[in-house]
């Protein structure tokens, strides 16, 4: 839990200018702020996304230490079938050498399965997976990750979600795995986002078009992890919101701030033929997130971020699973 004082005492963007112009905004309303935190502390985490392999990775590290920005989380997009066992071991390596999260997108997905409803006007089922054998495809990966020593899986389907909570809960992937819902599926109202939780998300990645109000109405039914673009995707909606960061972590809190790029070519599924720009998109991403922390800096909002290494998302509620009390 946090304070009403902690969470208005940032300056807000351009605040004593207009307020000696005669056109301050209006007070902040304290009821409007998140009553959340992650366990241990720390209303905010950061990830850099779209990593698509060891060289993109090592990228990123090295770029994060020049810079000096602190990365919590690191993901992939283009699932993990699209990286051999040795790629994946090192990129496991590298992450836990730093106390970073690693997250690995899961199997098939609708958008590069066969069927035609997905390029219909209307998108069809959208990235879900189709049919009993892009879910095995989805539960195959989760195994493969988690032997090599990942330890947080992105998913894109509901039943995807809950097949995979309850393997933790079984024990046919590790207890301690994390479930990551993607922006692609991501829940635009708080009853959509409290199903998620309870169907075992440990972090949940919104629309960037959420308004600051949503945020609210979200964070009163729900304490679980929000995940939202910074800066989103074209493929997204290109959305930049990086004025509004302080007040981002105001409402959402306990919320991961992703540094995505917009006007950037598409690079999944990745390949050495995207070599260059997945580079170079990798490299930007993490100048991205400096740009955020020194705009957060300057408003006297840095402080309250989550410890280094720190990646579990505390207590949260799920449904029962068969034999649960």
């Amino acid at each position: 839990m946090t304070t009403d004082a902690s969470v208005t005492a940032a300056r807000r963007p351009g605040e004593q200018a207009l307020t000696a112009l005669g056109l301050g905004a209006p007070a902040l309303d304290p009821a409007d702020a998140s009553a959340h935190t992650f366990p241990g502390g720390g209303r905010w985490r950061t990830e850099i996304p779209s990593c698509e392999g060891p060289e993109a990775l090592a990228v990123v590290l090295k770029e994060s230490s020049r810079l000096d920005v602190p990365i919590h989380r690191i993901s992939q997009g283009s699932g993990v079938w699209m990286l051999t066992d040795a790629e994946i071991t090192e990129m496991v390596d590298a992450t836990n050498e730093r106390d970073i999260e690693l997250c690995l997108f899961t199997g098939p997905r609708g958008t590069w399965d066969i069927g035609g409803s997905v390029r219909s006007d209307s998108r069809g089922a959208g990235l879900r997976a189709r049919g009993h054998d892009a879910v095995a495809g989805c539960v195959e990966d989760a195994v493969r990750a988690t032997e090599l020593g990942v330890t947080c899986l992105l998913v894109a389907d509901e039943g995807v979600l809950w097949t995979l909570h309850r393997a933790r809960q079984a024990g046919i992937i590790p207890a301690g795995t994390t479930l990551k819902v993607s922006a692609l599926v991501g829940p635009v109202n708080p009853a959509s986002y409290a199903v998620f939780e309870h169907l075992g998300a440990d972090s949940v990645n919104v629309p960037s078009d959420l308004t600051l109000d949503h945020l609210t109405e979200i964070r009163r039914v729900s304490g679980a992890p929000m995940d939202m673009y910074i800066e989103a995707p074209d493929d997204l909606g290109g959305y930049i919101r990086m004025y509004e960061v302080a007040e981002l972590i105001r409402r959402g809190a306990p919320i991961y701030l992703k540094f995505g790029l917009s006007k950037a070519p598409g690079i999944y599924p990745w390949g050495t033929h995207l070599r260059d720009v997945t580079l170079d998109t990798a490299r930007e991403r993490v100048r991205r997130g400096r740009l955020a922390l020194d705009l957060l800096a300057r408003h006297g909002a840095d402080g309250d971020m989550a410890p280094l290494g720190s990646r579990l998302p505390g207590a949260l509620h799920r449904f029962p699973t068969e034999g649960s009390a």
